[in-house]
């Protein structure tokens, strides 16, 4: 010390102490007060960084609290060096956390805003904090003394035998961000790879994309498997598709008739039922003079691919009553077996119309 210890000097450095604690702590009232009015707004990027500074403008208003009491007191020269640079470094490692919260948040508000779901693609988040905490770290060292020169040689060193060990989670990483940054697939889209699994995409991590099927079980795939596979994409270029029921009708039955009918119940369908596109135009193909009926393809369109079972579901069953009520008939296949006496069976295949053969 440069001099003796007073009481004053306890007191004013005890007063500057609890000042910055008291001044904490009014702060964080004043941050909860700024996160409710932020939470009212439309905008996801003030609650993170309200929610932030929540943590960081208390403690440093601590730690000047400190430092103030530290300056106040007669230290020597290298204790009061070191006060301040412990001080300091607490402020910088408060500071980082804050700012990984930060750019973390905003990463995961940009990415729920570009994909439009609930999930986030948590490789980009994870990424960004790595980033963040490790370049706070290297300024921690710095500040407390320690030479970080040779830490980022060893670092550069040892960076090829770490490459080579985690050559299978480095080729997942870089296929995940791959597979970001071409928009092939993204949070939220409906895909079915090649080997038959299929569901929603629920997240798409450092190390593999999670698929939730609509069993609501789960499929892990990694993400280098993922971007070397053939994949079907239903939500890509848009989630709007079209569904093909396949129906048939009787030879007898007036195809003009059953074309009008099949539109309206179309029309209705699209117009009544949840998931279905109104503004789609009703669509009827006859294709087939098949063994027993002539066959067409009616064309729905479906907003969101899930949306298909419960439009055909309903389609079905209005347009079975509606045929029943037109007396439209849908003729089951028809297969006559004639026998011959004395002779084996002999199977006549089915005529147009449903005709029977007599048995012999």
């Amino acid at each position: 010390m440069t001099r003796g210890l007073a009481l004053h000097d306890l007191l004013l450095s005890g007063i500057a102490l609890l000042a910055g604690l008291v001044g904490g702590l009014l702060l964080r009232a004043l941050m909860r007060w700024l996160g409710v009015r932020a939470s009212r707004t439309r905008w996801g990027g003030d609650d993170v960084i309200v929610d932030a500074l929540r943590t960081l403008v208390p403690w440093a208003t601590v730690a000047a609290g400190a430092a103030v009491a530290a300056e106040v007191l007669p230290l020597t020269a290298r204790t009061g060096r070191n006060v301040t640079t412990a001080l300091t470094a607490f402020v910088i490692v408060a500071a980082t956390l804050t700012a990984a919260r930060v750019v973390t948040g905003l990463v995961r508000t940009v990415a729920q805003s570009r994909s439009a779901v609930a999930g986030s693609a948590t490789i980009f988040v994870n990424i960004t904090r790595v980033v963040v905490l490790a370049i706070g770290f290297l300024v921690v060292l710095q500040t407390l003394g320690v030479s970080i020169a040779p830490l980022l040689t060893a670092l550069g060193v040892g960076g090829l035998a770490v490459a080579l060990a985690l050559q299978d989670t480095l080729a997942n990483l870089f296929a995940g961000v791959h597979i970001l940054a071409s928009k092939t697939v993204q949070p939220g889209d409906y895909i079915r790879l090649s080997s038959g699994e299929e569901g929603y995409v629920v997240d798409i991590n450092w190390r593999n994309t999670v698929v939730r099927q609509l069993s609501n079980n789960l499929v892990i795939v990694p993400n280098n498997k993922l971007a070397g596979t053939n994949m079907t994409n239903y939500s890509r270029p848009e989630q709007e598709m079209t569904l093909l029921v396949q129906v048939g009708v009787s030879f007898d039955s007036d195809l003009d008739q059953v074309e009008r009918v099949t539109t309206e119940v179309v029309a209705e369908v699209m117009s009544g039922v949840e998931g279905a596109m109104p503004e789609h135009e009703p669509a009827v193909r006859f294709h087939t003079f098949g063994d027993s009926r002539i066959s067409f393809t009616v064309i729905l369109g479906v907003g969101e691919f899930s949306d298909q079972y419960r439009i055909k579901h309903e389609f079905i069953k209005r347009l079975h009553r509606r045929y029943r009520e037109e007396g439209i008939r849908i003729p089951s296949p028809v297969r006559t077996v004639a026998l011959a006496q004395g002779s084996a069976p002999v199977v006549i295949p089915p005529q147009r119309g449903g005709e029977r053969h007599p048995a012999v």
